[in-house]
């Protein structure tokens, strides 16, 4: 298959690495900078190079500020017959973008980075394939996550950005604000080098992804239901009262639990 990437960042040149070795695959960059270290693929940095490929697949792995605009830029380049597909953590305006081209398309979400992620070993990382769209995509990506190792859920657009508001906003926002009051100490304890070192992982993201996750339209709900938490919690301990800390503990446990 004729696969041709939209950018040459992170996720874009995984999934080079990842396909140019069964594929016929290409890269559409801007930057020509960013397309120093690729390799067994074609380089493009204009449009009319598109035109000769004719890709069979468009992977879309701009960041989510500029997947549509992305999009807009190359369609007319890209034959009528092609599908065309994201990776976007963030799928809002998406579902309305694409039954607005009349074109097959199929929408994923890798849910794994390559800063974070063993990409060698994915067994414990996960991947969610939009279940609205094209059948023959949605078993491209099926097959191709599968051959990861990858966990795979299915979901419709609403029900991804939903799910990405709690398991990503959560943590991102509790990560920040432990980042936000800590201060380095000689002697850190077990449980402060632990949160110190998730911390450290998730800032060490590039702020585009960053504000694409918190920026999700479903992220404020998650917010404030953390500083409801904080109140209560805030209360409990300014007030010393044992009862009331004993039955949040016992309801947090539980939360926890439920895994």
């Amino acid at each position: 298959m004729k696969i041709l990437v939209l950018g040459a960042g992170k996720m874009g040149s995984f999934f080079l690495d990842l396909l140019s070795f069964n594929h016929e695959t290409a890269v559409y960059e801007k930057d020509p900078q960013r397309l120093r270290f690729t390799y067994n693929t074609l380089r493009f940095t204009k449009l009319e190079e598109i035109d000769e490929f004719k890709p069979e697949l468009v992977i879309n792995a701009a960041t989510v500020k500029y997947t549509i605009p992305a999009f807009k830029e190359v369609l007319p380049h890209v034959p009528e017959q092609c599908i065309i597909s994201d990776i976007a953590s963030v799928k809002t305006g998406l579902k309305d973008f694409y039954e607005s081209t009349g074109r097959r398309y199929v929408s994923t979400h890798p849910m794994f980075g390559p800063t974070f992620a063993n990409l060698h070993q994915l067994s414990e990382e996960n991947a969610i394939i939009i279940n609205e769209g094209d059948y023959m995509g949605q078993c491209f990506f099926k097959d191709l996550y599968s051959r990861l190792g990858l966990n795979i859920f299915e979901y419709s657009f609403l029900e991804h950005d939903e799910t990405m508001a709690y398991s990503l906003s959560i943590p991102f926002v509790s990560s920040f604000v432990f980042s936000a009051i800590m201060k380095h100490i000689d002697a850190p304890g077990t449980t402060f080098k632990r949160h110190e070192k998730i911390a450290k992982g998730v800032l060490s993201e590039d702020n585009f992804l960053l504000q694409e996750i918190l920026f999700n339209p479903h992220s404020a709900g998650q917010v404030e239901r953390i500083l409801v938490e904080l109140t209560e919690l805030h209360d409990i301990i300014k007030e010393k009262d044992h009862d009331r800390m004993k039955a949040y503990l016992t309801k947090i446990r539980e939360n926890i639990s439920r895994k």
